[in-house]
């Protein structure tokens, strides 16, 4: 099972993204932070395959 991370403040483009990605193949386990600062503390507790972060947001 691939584990992806979603790091995204607006939580409606973090609802899309999860809903296609999680669509794409049932092997994806998608978990999501609404910040840099929450999405960095979960990449240093947990191993992601693939982390998909915004650019522009706070903290």
């Amino acid at each position: 099972m691939s584990k992806i991370l979603l790091i995204e403040d607006e939580a409606a483009i973090r609802r899309v993204l999860k809903k296609i990605i999680s669509e794409e193949s049932t092997s994806y386990e998608v978990e999501e932070a609404e910040d840099g600062l929450v999405g960095l503390e979960m990449i240093k507790n947990n191993d992601y395959d693939l982390v998909l972060c915004d650019i522009k947001m706070p903290n």
